[in-house]
């Protein structure tokens, strides 16, 4: 007759290495999947800043003939290097997220949000890989690019709800923060989603297409460019306005509401910057990597305006 003990035992060796409880390895693999889908980010913006977006002119394989950059590729100039360096970078996405699935399998049950989400990047990864290509067979189509970037971002909030949560434990939540500052603090979420949009739109129209030969998407990048930073001074000021308040009423979200203000003030200085000296490479990737790590930054104040319930 067996017990309790026998029952959650596991039922071969080599299940017995996996975690029965959130452990260190599981939140080192929760966090190395948010830096990685930062990273790529930043590789991604590299490809399109460098002009490198058709160094490897088809896919899934680098040329007709090669999975790899050819040597008449590399002659020819690092675009192909770029372009693959970037690529790989998803089978190590995928790694990481798989990994990161077989190590909470045996939490499904206990853990069921850790492993819901932990499907979720590696569906996202799989999924994106595919976009990617289709950005290549596309021939760098401005709306494919934008919309391959915004699922990037999508991915990044993802991870860091697993991050959070691997902190957090799991358990039923309640609202720690007025229901006023809830409000507005999704309204704060809505002006940060339409400012990486428009920023899309706008870069989507600016100078940097990925290839010499990419046609934009039609829209006039001064005006848009304009209209980029008008979302962009409301979400300054929301935030603002939610780290005063938070601090006023020492609500749970103060800290990461600090770090958040930081960020976006960065961004709107790189903002201007950048538009000001015409859109240098550099600064553009800058701007890109911190919208990331707004939307990650952000992520976490929305986690914090609930805690567990007690018991």
């Amino acid at each position: 007759m067996s017990d309790a003990r026998t029952i959650d035992r596991p039922r071969g060796r080599s299940a017995a290495w996996l975690p029965e409880r959130v452990d260190g390895r599981i939140r080192l693999l929760a966090w190395l999947n948010l830096i990685g889908n930062v990273v790529i980010i930043g590789t991604g913006g590299a490809v399109r800043l460098t002009g490198s977006g058709l160094g490897c002119p088809t896919w899934p394989m680098c040329t007709p003939e090669s999975l790899v950059p050819t040597a008449a590729l590399v002659d020819d100039g690092i675009h192909s290097l770029i372009e693959f360096g970037n690529r790989m970078m998803s089978p190590i996405l995928g790694i990481l997220a798989l990994v990161l699935l077989v190590l909470v399998w045996r939490l499904r049950e206990s853990r069921r949000d850790l492993f819901v989400l932990a499907w979720i990047i590696m569906g996202g990864i799989v999924a994106q890989a595919v976009v990617g290509g289709i950005t290549v067979l596309t021939g760098l189509n401005p709306y494919i690019v934008g919309f391959h970037y915004i699922a990037s971002l999508v991915l990044v909030c993802v991870c860091t709800v697993v991050v959070v949560r691997c902190h957090d434990g799991a358990g039923a939540r309640e609202r720690a923060v007025p229901a006023w500052f809830a409000v507005l603090s999704h309204v704060t979420g809505l002006a940060l989603a339409v400012t990486i949009v428009f920023g899309v739109l706008t870069t989507g129209s600016g100078p940097h297409s990925g290839d010499a030969t990419v046609v934009r998407d039609g829209f006039d990048a001064s005006l848009l460019a304009h209209v980029h930073s008008w979302p962009g001074y409301i979400l300054a000021g929301l935030v603002l306005v939610l780290t005063i308040a938070a601090f006023a009423l020492r609500l749970p979200p103060r800290a990461w509401l600090v770090a958040l203000a930081v960020v976006i003030a960065v961004q709107v200085f790189v903002g201007v910057w950048q538009a000001r000296e015409g859109l240098p490479p550099l600064l553009v990737g800058v701007h890109m990597v911190l919208a990331a790590i707004s939307a990650s930054v952000y992520t976490v104040v929305v986690l914090r305006l609930k805690r567990r319930v007690a018991g």
